[in-house]
């Protein structure tokens, strides 16, 4: 009997990583891809994606696992860059929500930008960005907040297409990430 597998081996921007499979349920496992603390990786991944993004005057993610990237895009690109938060802080003020589903996560969940980002963003060239892009629901959240503050979507970029993610023309990525179905 074979022994299952419980790692995928994952080239990206130049640099390899073992990645743990995860399950979702019963039929699928996905391959767990974790930036938070891998900073070469994150520094190469903005590197690359930089090089491939369309003009843009700012970049916009969702909490929390496209944070460090966002955060390298901007620092090497000397571009601001927005958060759309997972719940309503008190600083935040006249918020507007949105509502997402992610496959990572077993519930419903809310977007928000207050109303100095939603100015901000006004008129802007707009570069979404994530840690990975699977069902598309977290890009779609995001380019929803920013049609909803006036700016222009430039550009959707990740590090990951996941799945069926990697056959759309609409998203900018550095490698496809299969899904694992189980027999």
């Amino acid at each position: 009997m074979a022994e299952k597998k419980e790692t995928y081996s994952l080239t990206v921007a130049g640099l390899k990583r073992e990645l743990t499979l995860c399950p979702v349920d019963e039929k699928l496992d996905i391959a767990a891809f974790i930036m938070f603390s891998d900073v070469e990786l994150t520094v190469r991944a903005a590197e690359e994606l930089l090089k491939i993004a369309p003009e843009h005057d700012v970049l916009i993610t969702a909490e929390s696992k496209g944070i460090p990237l966002a955060y390298e895009m901007s620092r090497q690109s000397g571009r601001r860059y927005l958060l759309a938060r997972k719940s309503k802080k008190l600083y935040m003020k006249n918020t507007v929500e949105v509502t997402v589903r992610s496959i990572t996560t077993d519930r419903l969940q809310q977007l928000f930008l207050d109303e100095e980002d939603m100015r901000y963003l006004k008129g802007k060239r707009v570069l979404l960005v994530d840690d990975v892009i699977s069902t598309g629901e977290s890009i779609h959240a995001l380019e929803q907040l920013v049609g909803q503050a006036g700016g222009i979507v430039a550009g959707k970029a990740c590090v990951l297409a996941e799945g069926a993610a990697a056959e759309r023309k609409d998203i900018l990525f550095l490698a496809p990430l299969p899904l694992f179905f189980k027999d």
